[in-house]
């Protein structure tokens, strides 16, 4: 029961709409989503597995939220609104983590040669106090690291240092004051005003070495076709 709680508390403590514990368990579909989670996973673990993903599916319905009974998911996870959220079969989230609308976790190619794919690895993990911003991508069997954010609309298919922040497609790394984690939450992740000349210096710098880069490969090619 303290765990119940402890969810709820949570919900409430990073949801700035609401209100109470009686309000927050009747009207949010991120915690209906995870009850039914726990119990479709109960009967993921003891083999029945086609009654667990029924549960999944209607969970589905219910909530907008699919996340696959055999998905492991630690404490606390925080869904806000949470339509259109997907999280894949082995995927992987850590405790304290928030995920917003839109924003899948899933693999990089699943329709291909989906057979070889079976009992792989093929979706992220998140680990722990991780934010990851409405409508973001996360591709592949790639980590995000502890306390990290993911900008909204962001597409993510490698991993990611602890303690970083990324935005845009591709994702690349900004600075975002307080990333490495802060004791109150900071509602959203990656806002307008985490926008600093040090993030602009920063993306200058790494698209200069990208171009270097280039530079190179161009050189070496036209060096060998002489």
């Amino acid at each position: 029961m303290s765990k119940i709680i402890d969810l709820i508390d949570s919900y409430i403590e990073r949801d700035p709409a609401a209100k109470g514990r009686i309000e927050t368990v009747l009207t949010s579909p991120g915690l209906h989503a995870i009850g039914i989670y726990k119990l479709s996973n109960f009967f993921w673990s003891i083999k029945l597995s086609l009654f667990a993903r029924i549960l999944s599916y209607l969970g589905r319905l219910v909530t907008g939220i699919e996340i696959h009974p055999a998905a492991e998911i630690g404490s606390r996870l925080f869904i806000d609104h949470g339509m259109g959220v997907v999280i894949g079969e082995t995927a992987s989230i850590g405790n304290d983590v928030t995920i917003y609308h839109g924003v899948t976790l899933g693999g990089v190619s699943p329709s291909e040669d989906s057979a070889s794919q079976v009992n792989k690895k093929r979706h992220p993990t998140l680990e722990d106090k991780v934010i990851i911003g409405s409508g973001a991508q996360i591709l592949g069997p790639i980590t995000i690291g502890q306390n990290s954010k993911v900008g909204s609309n962001s597409v993510v298919s490698k991993n990611i240092e602890a303690n970083k922040s990324v935005i845009g497609n591709p994702a690349r790394y900004t600075v975002v004051p307080n990333s490495s984690g802060v004791k109150k939450f900071r509602a959203y992740g990656l806002s307008k005003g985490d926008d600093s000349r040090a993030a602009t210096v920063e993306q200058l710098e790494m698209d200069n070495i990208d171009l270097k880069k280039r530079i190179e490969k161009l050189e070496k090619y036209l060096e060998e076709n002489r």
